[in-house]
């Protein structure tokens, strides 16, 4: 799998279990007029797997970022010493 197909795979699971939580919300309370304990743990599970994905790929993102930026700073400011010491001699 490609970093895109697993990413999109991530994207509609998450999605999909948002979805399928709410639909099962909407069905259990026109049914029975209420909202029971197995389809509000199933809509937390469903949220709390949502939170999971998005939230670790923006944290994941952000830090390769964030090592990307100071690995290139770090050559630039390398490649500018050496420069500076090669025209000096």
């Amino acid at each position: 799998m490609t970093t895109n197909s697993k990413e999109w795979l991530q994207y509609m699971t998450a999605v999909l279990m948002v979805v399928s939580g709410v639909v099962l919300t909407f069905i259990s309370f026109f049914t029975k007029d209420e909202v029971t304990d197995g389809v509000l743990w199933y809509m937390a599970q469903a949220l709390t797997f949502t939170g999971a994905v998005f939230g670790e790929n923006i944290y994941f993102r952000t830090k390769i970022g964030e090592s990307e930026s100071r690995i290139k700073k770090y050559f630039d400011e390398q490649l500018q010493q050496a420069n500076a010491n090669e025209n000096n001699q």
